[in-house]
C-alpha cells in the first residue's frame, strides 16, 4: 500500500500540480487581525465548562530559544496584555521574578489563562536552564499537550533532547514551533533534519517560510495553500497581517517550492492516516482534498504521536505566532482527548494532583493544582493522600502569572492555586474525603486483586492502614496506582553549607530554607550529624546562586554560603549480612527488637525505595505495614551517611530476613535499630566513591577547537563525537564535574568569549585510584595518609 501511495505521489509533477491552479477556490487577498478576546476577569465559575474547548499546554526549549518572547506575543494577540513584553527590557508578564528580569532568563515555571478564538488556554513557560530542569519535569507532568521552540539555526540542541524525553516519559503530544527564522543562519532543511535524526520523529511542516534570515517576512499556510505577510512598517506589533491566495504571489520559485512541499505533506499524511490515504488512491486532484480532512489527519496523527507538525515564525519580529496558537487549537489534545486511568477509582469524585508550590508575601503559600475529575470548591476541605491529613481551602484563585483573582469553585481540567494548605507538597494526590480515598482503595483492590499486597481482613472490611500486613517483596498499598506517581526528582551534583550571620537570624534563616525547600523539590537541605552545618544540595552553580540570592533579597537574610562541594556518591563492593539487637528501658518502657538485614550490590536500584522482605515458603515474613515504613526509615538514614565520606550509598539492595520485637517497643527504637544494622553491614561490605560524569556540548569556532579539545584532555575528559553546525563545531564530551567548576570562565578565555556550552549530569563513575586522596581531601580538606 505505502508503495503504491508514494508512486501515484511522485507521478504529480511542478506541471502536474500547477495546472490543478484554476480548481483551487479563487479567494481574495485579505487583511487580519488578531481575534483574541480578552478573558473575563469577573468569571466566578470554572465549573461545567467545555472541556473540549481546554487547551493545557507547556512552552519548552533549550535556554535562549524564544519560550518567554513567544508566550508574550501569545498574551498579547489573544488580547490579554497590551503591550509587548520583552526579555531584554525585562518587562515581560511571565518572567516577573526580581532574578529573572536581571538575569533574563526563565528559573520558576509560571502559568496563566487566556482566551483565544472562544478557546482557553491554561499556559505554563518553562525554564530552558538545566539547573532548573524539576521545573519542566513539574509542569510535563500535569499537562496535555505541549510546544517544542526550536532556534531555526541551531536545531535540536542539548536541552532540547532532555526536554523531549521528559515529555515521552509522560506521552504528551507535541508541535514543534521553529523560532528565530529571521536569525542569521536559519536553515529550515537542517531543523527538519535534526528532528527526524535526533528525535526519530516524522516532522510535518506545515508552515513553508517566505524569505531567509533577514529577509524572512512570513509563511505560507500548506493545507490552504495562503501567504500569510507581516509588515513591520504597516503594523510593528504584526497584530495585522495579510492573507493572500498563494498563485497570486509573483514569486514562481516560491510556488513551486510549496507545492512540492504540499505533495510532501500529502505523501506523509497518507502513510500515517487511511483517509488522506484514500483521496490519492482514487485519484483526487491535490488541489481538492478538503483542508478539514488534513487537519483531523493532523491531528490524529499528533495526538497519536506518530508524527509532528512543525510550523515556523519569528517570535521577536512577531511574525507567525497567531498561526502557532491556532495549531494549539487545532492540534494539541483537550482534556477529553486523553485517557488517564487513575481516574476510574474516583469516578466522579475530585481527583487532583498538587505540582507546584509558592510562598506568596500576602497570601503566604500557593498550592498549584491539577484537577482531573470532580470539582473543588472555595472554602472546602480536601484530603491529602500521600500526608494521611486534611487541608483547609482559604482561597480557590485563577492564576494570571503572579497574579490571582479569586473563584468559587472549578472543575475537571483546569489548573488552579489554592491558599491556606500547610502540610501538602509536590507530587501529592488531594481528593474530596477520607471516605473518597478509600473508595478508589477499594475499587484498585478489586481491580487488580489483594495478592499479597494486603490481608484479606483489609480487603473485605477495608481497615484503617495501622491494621493492615504486608507480606512478601509488595510495594506498600499506601503508595499504589490509585494515588497519582509523584515527580522524578534528579540527584543533586553540588552542594555547599551555609550559616545565618548571627544567632538572631537563624530562625529567619530556617524559615528561608523550609519555604525555599518545598518550593523547590530538587533543593535539599540537611543537617551534618558530625559538625551540625546545614548542607544546601542543589542541580548546578546557578542553582544555589539563585537560591543565595533569594535567601537575601527575599528573605533579608545575609547567610554565608560556603565554596560548592562535589555531590560524590558510595557504592558496595561486596555482599554482607549483619544482625543487630538492640535493648534498651526508656523510662518505664522496655523496648526490645531484633533484626536481620543484607544488603547487595545491584545495578537496578539506584536509589533505595523499599526494604525487600525474605519470604521463604515455609515461613513467610509478615509485618505490619507501619513496623515497615520505621524500618525504610532507618535503613533510608544509614544509606544517606556512607561509611567512606558520609556520601549517600548507591546500587544496592536491602533485604530483611529476620524481625522480631516485645510488644509495646516504639517505632523510633525499630529505625535506630534498622539504622545501626545496615551501618555496620556497610562497614563490613566495603564501600568505593563514585563521582558524578557530566555531558557537555559545546560550540565554537573552528580555530579554537584544538585549544577545547587540549583543555577537555586535561581535565580528564572524553570526547565523543566532533561535528559541525552551521560552519561552527559542535564538540560532545564527557568530563568528571570536579574538572568543570568554572569551566564557563576558562571556556571564554580560550574562545575570547565566542564559545558556549551546556552541561548535564551524565551518569556516576568510580573514582580512580590516583583521584581518590585529592577527592578526600577536597571534601575533607585533609590529606589522607
Amino acid at each position: 500500500m505505502i508503495f503504491h501511495r508514494r508512486y501515484l505521489m511522485r507521478r504529480l509533477t511542478y506541471s502536474t500540480f500547477r495546472c490543478l491552479r484554476l480548481k483551487w477556490p479563487n479567494h481574495k487577498a485579505i487583511r487580519l487581525q488578531s481575534t483574541g478576546q480578552p478573558l473575563v476577569q469577573a468569571q466566578a465559575s470554572l465549573k461545567n465548562e467545555d472541556l473540549s474547548k481546554i487547551r493545557n499546554i507547556g512552552i519548552m526549549a533549550h535556554i535562549d530559544a524564544g519560550k518567554t518572547t513567544t508566550t508574550e506575543r501569545m498574551l498579547y494577540y489573544s488580547g490579554f496584555s497590551n503591550h509587548l513584553g520583552d526579555v531584554d527590557d525585562g518587562d515581560t508578564i511571565m518572567d516577573y521574578m526580581e532574578q529573572e528580569r536581571a538575569r533574563g532568563i526563565t528559573i520558576t515555571s509560571a502559568a496563566i489563562t487566556f482566551m483565544w478564538k472562544k478557546f482557553k488556554m491554561n499556559l505554563i513557560d518553562t525554564p530552558g536552564h538545566v539547573d532548573f530542569t524539576v521545573e519542566v519535569e513539574r509542569a510535563l507532568r500535569v499537562l496535555d499537550g505541549a510546544v517544542a521552540i526550536l532556534d531555526a539555526s541551531a536545531g535540536v540542541e542539548a536541552q532540547t533532547l532532555t526536554v523531549w524525553r521528559q515529555a515521552d516519559h509522560y506521552d504528551i503530544p507535541r508541535i514543534v514551533f521553529l523560532n528565530k527564522m529571521d536569525k542569521m543562519g536559519a536553515n529550515l532543511d537542517l531543523c527538519l533534519e535534526s528532528l527526524h535524526q535526533r528525535f526519530h520523529v516524522e516532522p510535518l511542516l506545515v508552515n513553508f517560510p517566505i524569505g531567509v534570515e533577514k529577509t524572512f517576512k512570513g509563511v505560507v499556510n500548506l493545507i490552504s495553500m495562503e501567504a500569510l505577510i507581516w509588515d513591520s512598517q504597516k503594523s510593528p506589533d504584526g497584530r495585522v497581517y495579510d492573507r493572500i491566495p498563494l498563485y497570486e504571489i509573483q514569486d514562481q520559485s516560491l510556488v513551486e517550492k510549496c507545492e512540492l512541499a504540499r505533495i510532501q505533506l500529502l505523501e506523509q499524511l497518507a502513510d500515517l492516516d487511511d483517509r488522506i490515504a484514500e483521496h490519492i488512491l482514487s485519484d483526487t486532484n491535490l488541489a481538492e482534498v478538503p483542508a478539514h480532512d488534513i487537519k483531523s489527519a493532523l491531528r490524529k496523527v499528533t495526538l497519536q504521536r506518530r508524527a509532528v507538525v512543525v510550523l515556523c515564525g519569528s517570535s521577536l519580529r512577531n511574525k507567525g505566532v497567531q498561526e502557532l496558537m491556532d495549531a494549539v487549537v487545532d492540534y494539541l489534545p483537550s482534556p477529553l482527548d486523553v485517557k488517564y486511568d487513575f481516574t476510574d477509582y474516583y469516578r466522579d469524585d475530585l481527583c487532583a494532583l498538587a505540582f507546584k508550590i509558592i510562598h506568596d508575601k500576602i497570601r503566604g503559600p500557593l498550592t498549584f493544582l491539577r484537577i482531573y475529575s470532580g470539582t473543588i470548591k472555595s472554602n472546602g476541605t480536601l484530603y491529602n493522600i500521600n500526608m494521611g491529613c486534611e487541608e483547609k481551602i482559604s482561597r480557590l484563585l485563577q492564576v494570571y502569572a503572579n497574579h490571582y483573582k479569586e473563584i468559587n469553585e472549578a472543575g475537571a481540567g483546569n489548573i488552579v492555586c489554592l491558599s491556606g494548605f500547610l502540610s501538602t507538597k509536590s507530587g501529592d494526590t488531594l481528593t474530596a474525603s477520607y471516605k473518597t480515598a478509600k473508595a478508589a482503595k477499594i475499587l484498585w483492590m478489586k481491580k487488580h486483586g489483594s495478592g499479597k499486597a494486603v490481608t484479606s481482613q483489609e480487603e473485605n472490611e477495608v481497615a484503617e492502614e495501622n491494621e493492615g500486613e504486608v507480606e512478601g517483596w509488595v510495594e506498600n498499598t499506601r503508595y499504589s496506582s490509585y494515588v497519582l506517581a509523584g515527580l522524578k526528582i534528579p540527584p543533586p551534583v553540588f552542594f555547599c553549607s551555609v550559616e545565618a550571620p548571627s544567632i538572631s537570624s537563624q530562625k529567619m534563616l530556617d524559615l528561608a530554607l523550609q519555604c525555599l525547600q518545598r518550593e523547590d523539590p530538587s533543593l535539599r537541605v540537611e543537617t551534618n550529624p558530625d559538625t551540625g552545618q546545614t548542607i544546601l544540595s542543589g542541580m548546578g552553580e546557578l542553582h544555589l546562586d539563585v537560591i543565595k540570592n533569594r535567601i537575601l533579597k527575599e528573605y533579608k537574610v545575609d547567610a554565608y554560603m560556603g565554596p560548592l562541594q562535589i555531590a560524590y556518591k558510595e557504592a558496595m563492593k561486596n555482599t554482607a549480612q549483619y544482625s543487630e539487637t538492640l535493648d534498651r528501658t526508656v523510662g518505664d518502657k522496655h523496648n526490645q527488637v531484633t533484626l536481620t538485614i543484607s544488603v547487595s550490590p545491584s545495578k537496578d536500584n539506584i536509589e533505595f525505595k523499599q526494604v525487600e522482605l525474605d519470604a521463604p515458603h515455609d515461613k513467610p515474613l509478615v509485618i505490619k505495614w507501619q513496623h515497615l515504613k520505621a524500618i525504610n526509615s532507618g535503613v533510608s538514614s544509614a544509606l544517606n551517611n556512607g561509611p567512606l565520606l558520609g556520601f549517600p550509598v548507591i546500587n544496592v539492595r536491602v533485604k530483611l530476613h529476620e524481625f522480631q520485637f516485645r510488644m509495646g517497643t516504639s517505632l523510633p527504637m525499630m529505625s535506630a535499630c534498622a539504622f545501626q544494622c545496615v551501618t555496620k553491614a556497610l562497614q563490613e561490605s566495603g564501600c568505593i566513591l563514585l563521582e558524578p560524569f557530566m555531558s557537555l556540548e559545546i560550540i565554537a569556532e573552528e580555530t579554537h577547537v584544538n585549544a577545547i579539545l587540549g583543555d577537555l584532555s586535561r581535565r580528564r575528559g572524553q570526547i565523543e563525537q566532533i561535528g559541525t553546525r552551521h560552519g561552527a563545531k559542535l564538540i560532545q564530551a564527557v568530563a568528571p564535574l570536579a574538572e568543570m567548576m568554572g569551566y564557563s570562565t576558562s571556556l571564554r578565555t580560550i574562545s575570547s568569549g565566542t564559545a558556549t556550552f551546556t552541561m548535564d549530569l551524565s551518569h556516576y563513575e568510580k573514582v580512580s585510584p590516583e583521584e581518590h586522596n585529592k577527592a578526600v581531601e577536597r571534601v575533607t580538606g585533609f590529606s589522607p595518609v
